[in-house]
């Protein structure tokens, strides 16, 4: 059955034709990248890192519990879109990429790697690619680079995965370090890019765990880290909306306060602390979220102003004489300038 639906697939969706129309869009992306599935919880992810702007828009694409693609060295941008086409019709990745590559006139300057949900695996270096390069692949994980100062850069970003700890995006993020410990691409560094997804393939396709990418930076794994601290705090805080929403508020306030101890105010203009303070007072809990509605006016008096506004849109369950309370008790005291 899947052999019946694989020649269907490839036919429609990897006509030569079709491939061959998009060669004159090919782009220099010589990087190393990382795709891989998580044995635990089924995440999906796809992670990379190249000197050239802006790698993240092209070469790395995902899906809820269909697969990932990383497409990279002269890049074919179709090989992410159609890759994922394939696997969605229950085509395992190995044959995926082997029927774009057959369809492809110029997969010998290509270098891509697929893998699906199920965790099944493949690499392509192209024998037109740059040297170093080359891949391997591991279980349910591939690693593959082009144009690398050494040619031990993707068995460096094999050891770091098989060995991080953490979740899938702490691991993918650990390979990325170890191929730039190893030399990583001759040229430098300029950008780089992480996307996340759940197994579950009920979610739409636009569904992301996280979905970072650094454009134009010196030092772009440094900065992609931050980012995934940052995005870890915020969803940490989404999940406190959503428990809200739910009516488990001390779900929610546990939420805001795991959220707060990985972001601290000064790094979000006390933004997290603040909606903590408002799901408090929302419940009547106006002693408990007055110091905390404090801490956030000590960033910026505009949270005051925007407590107002929060009644007429349902966002804040009180009258206006306990939001003047609230003002007057967390606003920080006026300094006097001196004459």
């Amino acid at each position: 059955m899947i052999t019946l639906r694989f020649a269907a697939a490839a036919l429609a969706l990897a006509a030569p034709s079709a491939l061959h129309a998009q060669r004159a869009q090919g782009r220099p992306l010589h990087t190393y990248s990382i795709v891989a599935v998580d044995s635990a919880t089924g995440q999906i992810g796809v992670a990379v890192q190249s000197h050239w702007f802006s790698v993240g828009a092209i070469v790395a694409w995902a899906e809820p519990g269909v697969g990932a693609v990383a497409t990279q060295s002269f890049v074919l941008p179709a090989y992410g879109p159609r890759g994922l086409a394939l696997m969605r019709t229950g085509v395992a990745a190995p044959l995926a990429l082997r029927a774009l590559l057959a369809a492809d006139p110029d997969s010998q300057v290509r270098q891509v790697a697929m893998i699906d949900a199920r965790g099944a695996v493949a690499t392509h270096t192209g024998s037109r690619n740059i040297p170093a390069a080359g891949g391997l692949t591991g279980p349910r994980y591939a690693a593959q680079a082009n144009l690398m100062a050494r040619g031990t850069v993707w068995a460096a970003m094999a050891r770091a995965f098989e060995a991080a700890g953490g979740d899938l995006a702490e691991r993918l993020l650990a390979a990325l370090e170890a191929a730039q410990r190893e030399g990583g691409d001759i040229r430098g560094q300029q950008s780089a890019a992480l996307i996340v997804v759940s197994g579950d393939r009920g979610l739409p396709p636009w569904d992301r765990v996280f979905d970072l990418r650094v454009e134009d930076n010196p030092a772009p794994l440094v900065e992609l880290r931050r980012l995934l601290r940052v995005a870890r705090g915020y969803r940490l805080a989404n999940q406190g909306d959503d428990y809200v929403t739910r009516g488990l508020i001390d779900s929610a306030l546990g939420a805001y306060a795991a959220a707060e101890e990985i972001l601290p105010d000064s790094a979000v203009n006390g933004e997290l602390v603040y909606w903590r303070a408002v799901t408090l007072a929302d419940r009547g809990r106006v002693d408990e979220a007055v110091p905390y509605f404090r801490r956030a006016f000590a960033r910026d008096t505009a949270w005051a102003t925007l407590l107002w506004r929060l009644p007429g849109v349902g966002l804040l369950r009180a009258d206006s004489t306990t939001i003047a309370r609230i003002v007057r008790d967390a606003m920080p005291p006026v300094r006097r300038r001196r004459s």
